[in-house]
């Protein structure tokens, strides 16, 4: 099972991860979504499309952008629709 945790909280955890570039994409329902918010900051991934990111806040302090999904990925990456991904200090064990 994959577990992701930040400031000593576990915000994600699942054994339906998908990994892409050495990433874990969590499904929408293993999130515990009471910890995140939408950020306005988006990029773009040549091959998976519009990224946009969440901010997470535990225990009072917030990570901006700590976490990613794509709401309308392209064609070749529709298997990871809305499932988030982490990075910036999010420790993801499996």
């Amino acid at each position: 099972m994959a577990v992701a945790k930040w400031n000593g909280v576990v915000i994600a955890e699942s054994d339906e991860t998908i990994m892409v570039e050495g990433n874990h994409y969590f499904p929408p329902d293993s999130v515990k979504m009471e910890y995140f918010s939408k950020s306005e900051t988006t990029s773009r991934c040549p091959w998976k499309g519009l990224a946009h990111y969440y901010d997470i806040t535990v225990n009072g302090e917030t990570l901006k952008d700590g976490g990613w999904y794509y709401p309308e990925p392209s064609p070749a990456a529709a298997e990871i629709k809305d499932h988030v991904a982490f990075w910036k200090g999010v420790e993801v064990t499996d």
